[in-house]
């Protein structure tokens, strides 16, 4: 899909992180740019940051797990600018799951859904029946992770299942597309390849009161910051990827219509090897037994 001045592009999770950082690209590209996020504060100061920098942008506050917020959003981008051509569902959460996966509360399950999964398909319905009906070429990107996306992360598995979602659900809106002959793309992201600085770390102060957890946690939760000081000090280096540079990949990556948005990385290829040769192989996961689950 060509990108040009003049079309516009709606990033759900758009006030900090990546969905920021893809909304200020969209802009130098000349596109009109809707963010939608569910901390008002900060939208309000990234739609401030756009608008001052000569951006077309119109911000909206949306709860993407509410289908009539997400439906409202769509409404408001259509009536603001006639029309959407990009559409970022890349609003993200963990859940703060402790313990055993039999040891989790139901509600981290609900919450990390509710945002997760239901929020990608909440954008999938409310806007792209719209963006098919128009006849304009269009585009879906949807962020998942290599994290569930790509293979398993049992210390995370919570996250890792909804972004394993993500992915199948994208296959399938991709053949969807495909067979209705719409000239709409489809792909799913997988940010990196290294760790990303976002807010995906204290994603529970966002935690609404409906998936509230039940009993109190048993450790504290941890910040990047101190995860990367402890790192540090067992003397493992953390490399992180700018934000700017996953920016850059889905805009390569829209105009190449390219489903796998997915950086080169040995470390990803690996695992998608060693989960495909498990497969293939018909074997027990054994790239699985590297992770401690103490």
């Amino acid at each position: 899909m060509r990108l040009e001045p003049g079309q516009v592009a709606v990033v759900t999770g758009a006030a900090g992180g990546i969905g920021l950082a893809m909304a200020r690209r969209f802009a130098a590209e000349g596109l009109k740019v809707v963010l939608a996020d569910v901390e008002e504060d900060a939208l309000r100061e990234a739609t401030a940051e756009l608008s001052a920098d000569g951006a077309e942008v119109l911000g909206r506050r949306v709860d993407v797990s509410e289908r009539d917020s997400v439906l409202a959003l769509a409404d408001a981008a259509y009536d603001a600018f006639g029309a959407v051509h990009v559409l970022c569902n890349n609003a993200g959460v963990g859940s703060g799951a402790e313990g055993r996966m039999w040891e989790h509360e139901p509600n981290d399950w609900k919450w990390a859904f509710s945002v997760n999964v239901w929020g990608v398909f909440h954008g999938i319905q409310a806007f792209v029946p719209r963006m098919i009906a128009s006849g304009a070429p269009g585009h879906v990107v949807n962020t998942s992770s290599g994290d569930g996306g790509i293979a398993p992360l049992p210390t995370a598995s919570v996250y890792a299942v909804t972004k394993a979602a993500v992915v199948t659900m994208t296959e399938s809106l991709y053949a969807h597309l495909k067979a209705e002959g719409a000239d709409v793309g489809a792909s799913v992201l997988f940010p990196g390849p290294h760790m990303l600085r976002t807010g995906l770390w204290e994603s529970h102060r966002n935690r609404p009161d409906r998936y509230a957890k039940q009993r109190p946690r048993k450790t504290p939760y941890r910040s990047l910051d101190q995860y990367e000081a402890a790192m540090k000090q067992a003397g493992h280096e953390v490399r992180f990827t700018p934000v700017e540079d996953v920016a850059a990949h889905v805009i390569d990556g829209i105009r190449a219509d390219r489903f796998w948005m997915l950086p080169e990385s040995e470390h990803s290829d690996r695992q998608i090897r060693a989960r495909a040769r498990s497969m293939l192989d018909r074997a027990n996961p054994a790239y699985l037994e590297s992770f401690v689950l103490d």
